[in-house]
């Protein structure tokens, strides 16, 4: 028994080893990224909810029509209409539907905090997650994506890109499901908010500047210890 613990301590310390060496070459050649965008928490759990299926600029482009009417608040987008919630949304594609995420969160605010959304991000992160995980259009990514940036807890985030890279590197699951991919960084990293966040921007900056779905191996910073980099298909 000790020694199969032993040899389990052993290749979890090399696990976090490696991650953190990923995490240091993203951060040299790339930077502080300075995520989540965003001037509060309620804007960023806004901007985690549209982006599903969205690029950024556009979300920026809702959130801009969003402010512009005068109803950037839990209290009045909770408020308004579905269907004119819908209008000011209408940059960010399928916007019906995403006006019925949005104020069902919202539902859920008033419903269990009163309207009180530092409330709801004090929660410890367990509650947090089961509760977001409950409200209609919340997926695992997207509530992390919240824990994370609005609340400031350390629940790491996974997206495509991170399974992409990742799997080009030879760490992680065999699997694409979110969950042991989730357990698979948040088992081997320190459960450091502000390094989770900065993990995760790196990881889609990467992704979009070098580690293409035809990946641009010959300028990458990771080449040295990317196995798919070194014998490319």
């Amino acid at each position: 028994m000790n020694r199969k613990l032993t040899r389990s301590t052993v290749m979890a310390a090399k696990t976090s080893e490696k991650l953190l060496a990923v995490f240091h070459r993203l951060y040299a050649r790339y930077g502080p990224q300075g995520w989540w965008p965003g001037e509060s928490p309620f804007e960023m759990i806004v901007g985690a909810i549209l982006t599903q299926a969205a690029a950024w600029r556009n979300v920026e482009r809702a959130i801009a029509n969003l402010k512009a009417a005068g109803v950037f608040s839990p209290q009045d987008l909770h408020q308004i209409s579905r269907e004119d919630l819908g209008r000011l949304l209408r940059p960010v594609g399928y916007f019906n539907a995403k006006a019925h995420k949005l104020q069902a969160f919202l539902d859920a605010l008033y419903r269990d905090g009163h309207g009180d959304l530092a409330r709801l991000l004090a929660l410890p992160l367990p509650e947090l997650r089961e509760r977001l995980l409950a409200i209609h259009g919340i997926g695992p990514e997207t509530a992390d994506a919240i824990i994370l940036y609005a609340a400031g807890k350390p629940s790491f985030v996974v997206d495509a890109y991170t399974r992409r890279v990742f799997h080009r590197l030879g760490l992680g699951p065999t699997s694409d499901a979110y969950e042991p991919w989730r357990s698979f960084f948040m088992e081997s990293l320190p459960a450091d908010a502000s390094l989770f966040n900065e993990y995760h921007a790196l990881i889609d900056r990467h992704a979009k500047e070098t580690c293409w779905r035809v990946p641009l191996c010959d300028r990458c910073c990771m080449r040295e210890i990317c196995p798919y980099g070194q014998s490319p298909p």
